[in-house]
Formats: C-alpha cells, structure tokens, sequence
C-alpha cells in the first residue's frame, strides 16, 4: 500500500470538514512557450493521480497569456507528451477562453477602487517597489479617479497607447514586506497577434491575475504548483476575494518541492538558450530532459512515471540522482527489448574449414553464418593474457547460438595491421569436456551485415548542478554525443522507432525517429543506456 502524501492529507481532512467529494477538481496548467520536460511530470502524475483517486475532474488548461513566446506548436507537443505518458485530460481549457470575462473583472476592481492604470514605465514602477526591508513608493497615479481609470483602461484595450505607455496595476499594499503585495501589475499592452484570438486584444493579463481567476472560473478544488510560487500565494487569495461569489467553493493553493536532477537542467528558458547556441539540436535532442527527447532517446513512459512515483511528493527541496530513472529504466527495457547482434569495432574472422553460408536460428530468425564474420575487436588479443577469457591464438570460444571457434593465425597488411584471423570452427557439443573459454561472443557474418550508424551519450554536463550557476553553458560536455559505425544482423533494416532492442553485451538502443534508410544513407540507432553505465544520463 502506498504512502499518503501531504496533499492527500489537505484533502482527506477538507472532506472530512464537510467539502463534498463531487467538488473536487484538479487541473494541470502548462504555458505553451516550450516542451515538458521531467520536471512539468511531477506536476502532471500529481494531478491526474489525484483526479482518479477521488473520481474526479482532470482539466487540461494551456496558460496562454502571453503571445509572444506561445505557439501552436507547443500546444500541439505538450499535448502529445501528456498522451505519451498514458495521462487522460477531461477537459482541454485556455486562459484565452476567458479573456473577456478578467476583463469584466478587472473593470470592477476599478470601481472598487482596488486597481488603477499607472502610466509610468516598467522600470520606474520596479524602482519604486524597492526591497521588502524599505517601505515602498507609491505612484503618483495611484489616486486617479475610477472614472478617469476606467477610461484609460478601455483605451488600453482598444489600442490608444503604445507597448510599455501604461499598465492597469492592483492597489493593495506598497509597504508590504512581500514585494508580490506591492501594487502588482494586472495588464500591460502587448502589440502581438495572438496564436489563438489573433488581433482582438492589445492587452493581455499577466500570469498573477488570469491564473488564480481561471481556476475560480473552472472551480478547481486545490490549485498545486511549486515552491517557487508560495511567495505569491497571498496575492492568489487576495485577487480571489476581491472577485469570489457567495455559496461558491474557492480554490485553495499548495506547493509542493519541484524536481531536481543531478547534471541536468529543469528550465525551459535554459533550453530554449541551449538551442539558440546551437549547443543542442532542438527541443527534441536526446540529451535534454524534455519528454520529446527522452522519447526520442528511448526512454518509456513505464520507467518514467514509476520514477516520478518513486521520488514522490513533498515540500522539502532535494537534488534527485538520476540513477532511479536507470533502474526503473533497465527493468523495463529488459522486458520489452529485442536481441539483436550488433559489433561495434570490427574485426574480420576467416573461417578456413567453412566454404559455403549455413543458417544458424537465433531467437525467433534464422540468421547467416558465412565464411567471414565480425567480432568487437576488443574480443581478441594477439598473445594470452592471464583471466583473459576471450579469443586469443589458440584459444577457444563459443560464438552466440553458433560453434566453438578456435584462432590459428593472425593475417597482417604491409602496415602490420590486422587484416584478419584465421580460425576454425567446431560443433558446440555442450555436454562434451573439451577445454575452451566460457566465454561467448557475438558476432555477424560480414557478407550479410547492415551498416548502421549509433549515437553514443554522455552527460551533457560537466558539473553535478549546472542550474546554480549562471553562465551554466560554460559547463558543457563537449563529447556528450559521439557518433559511431557499426554493422548490424540483416534483422535491422525493419526496425522500427517505437520498439527497443538489445543489442547484445552492449545495452540498449532504438532507432532514431529521425532516421530513414534513403539514398543508401545508414540508419541511425540512439544508445538509450548502456549495460556498463553506473548511472544513466539523459
């Protein structure tokens, strides 16, 4: 039986209070300005395990606020991420949808006298917040007229002033220690179309006013985010009483820790800097902790919510070792993967006493077995070494679900290179006591092998906590990506993105969603761990 976490515990004791289990709702609130990543999952499995745990409302609302970083591309992504992860939204909203009601709303705050439009600029309205040990300035707009406001406002609205000429900005408190309190603004001008209501508005509501008022409109039960927002959870309140309605439930805000992981970064704003220095490819880059490049790496959806699951949910902020993500990872992949025999660094072995192909069976496919094969080059040392357990000259080795091969003789070029062992072959009589190595090697047959491409990862740090630094970009690992040839059974061509593969004494790996056999160019296969690592990077 799993723990109770302490947002469970809010809940089992508000209804224990008398709040009906029917007015439960929870929601999961993404601005479309860029990819999840592992970070928005914690929030994601959060919500919707409560919605299914108490049978409730599960609300998909896009915080679409501001258009200038937000597109429909996004949308589209995060809404195939969610999908991806197994998550089932009840309802898809928008803070756009409700444009026009916070408007409504912010009108009668004016006439309230509780918001008023301040026609200095953004810098001066920040100097004169000051620090939360000073007492702050007030604006010498502070006392207009609502009449006077309410004109400037729908001025505002309709176009009249340039970006940055004005904002409509609450009065509550200027000598507030919390510098949230201190006549926050509520709109300001923004002269961007709109992904969604196009040229319509020239205002747009800032995240502090639509997002508490959003989930009043959808009736959400527990508002949740994470700790960086309980400074803000006094001016959540006070917008809310300002605009609540008698009998109706009023949302409630908790936090809870966000999730850190060692060498990674968990900030859209950091990713979108890494793509524009071209340090990553894209949103989707295999080395990112998005969910579109943990997808495209090979990661599953299984390890990673049995990740998110484990790590849990609490309000004390840790760093979380990435290693829990491996093991949840390889246990799945185990499962799942298919067996394929891949060799990395070839080395030709020349069988003398085979002259024609014999087809061997190897998990459920016959496979060719011809006069010359591929085995790893580290698999074979010219002289024996002590504990060296693989092939040498005159030892024997067993070849994966073939024979017992022995090496006579090592062919040199004129560079004195390697160019290949000459060996001979004998049926594997498993029962029989002839010495030879217990070791086994994979291996495929040259004449009918597949070039193919793989791509090898390291972390994409160097420094265990690049997000507390500032100039984190000059921590980069510059060989967190290195691309290797390699030849493949026949069994790849078909091989498909979705499925994953084990490629034997290796890891495991999947097929680049990006990568197309066209024009005689190899396909491309992404490591996503391999067997040798300590701790799994992404």
């Amino acid at each position: 039986m799993s723990k109770t976490n302490f947002v469970e515990k809010i809940i089992d004791k508000d209804i224990k209070n008398g709040l009906p289990k029917k007015k439960l709702s929870f929601r999961f609130p993404p601005e479309p300005n860029g990819f999840l990543h592992l970070g928005h999952v914690k929030s994601i499995y959060l919500n919707y395990s409560l919605a299914r745990k108490y049978k409730c409302p599960f609300i998909l609302r896009f915080d679409d606020t501001n258009p200038i970083n937000e597109e429909q591309k996004f949308i589209k992504a995060i809404k195939k991420d969610i999908n991806w992860l197994g998550f089932k939204w009840c309802k898809e909203t928008y803070a756009s949808d409700y444009f026009l009601e916070l408007y409504k709303l912010a009108k009668k705050l004016i006439v309230k006298g509780k918001a008023y439009v301040d026609s200095q600029t953004k810098n001066k309205i920040k100097e004169q917040r000051r620090t939360s040990y000073d007492v702050g300035i007030e604006s010498p707009y502070r006392n207009r007229s609502k009449f006077e406001n309410l004109e400037l406002f729908k001025q505002m609205k309709n176009g009249y002033f340039k970006e940055g000429e004005c904002v409509l900005r609450a009065k509550i408190d200027m000598n507030s220690p919390n510098l949230n309190l201190r006549d926050p603004i509520m709109y300001r001008i923004i002269n961007k179309k709109h992904y969604k209501t196009g040229k319509k508005w020239f205002i747009y509501p800032t995240y502090d006013w639509a997002h508490g008022q959003n989930d009043y409109f959808e009736k959400i039960s527990h508002s949740l985010c994470t700790l960086e927002f309980q400074h803000k959870k006094p001016l959540y309140n006070w917008f809310i009483s300002k605009i609540k309605s008698s009998g109706q439930i009023l949302p409630k805000q908790y936090e809870f820790s966000r999730l850190n992981l060692n060498y990674s970064i968990m900030s859209k704003q950091k990713i979108k800097m890494l793509i524009e220095k071209q340090i990553v490819d894209n949103w989707d880059d295999p080395r990112l902790p998005t969910i579109s490049g943990l997808r495209r790496r090979g990661v599953t959806p299984d390890a990673i919510c049995k990740f998110i699951k484990e790590i849990g949910i609490s309000k004390r902020e840790n760093n979380i070792d990435i290693y829990l993500l491996e093991f949840y990872l390889k246990k799945n992949l185990a499962k799942i993967a298919e067996q394929v025999m891949v060799v990395f660094n070839p080395l030709t072995l020349k069988i003398e006493n085979l002259n024609e192909t014999k087809w061997l069976r190897f998990q459920d496919r016959n496979i060719p077995f011809s006069k010359e094969i591929y085995i790893e080059s580290k698999d074979f040392i010219e002289k024996k070494k002590d504990k060296f357990l693989r092939l040498s000259i005159g030892q024997k080795v067993r070849l994966k679900s073939a024979f017992i091969i022995k090496a006579k003789s090592i062919i040199k070029n004129k560079n004195g290179r390697i160019k290949y062992i000459l060996c001979k072959i004998y049926k594997d009589k498993r029962n029989s006591k002839a010495t030879w190595s217990k070791a086994t090697l994979h291996w495929v047959s040259k004449k009918y092998s597949l070039p193919i491409k793989i791509n090898l990862y390291g972390k994409l740090f160097n420094i265990k906590f690049p997000e507390t630094f500032k100039n984190f970009t000059d921590y980069i690992n510059n060989k967190s990506r290195i691309q290797v040839n390699a030849f493949a059974e026949q069994f790849l061509r078909n091989a498909n993105y979705k499925k994953k593969y084990q490629f034997i004494r290796n890891g495991y790996f999947c097929l680049d969603n990006k990568s197309t056999k066209k024009n005689n160019i190899n396909l491309v296969f992404n490591q996503i761990i391999s067997f040798k690592q300590k701790r799994f990077n992404p």
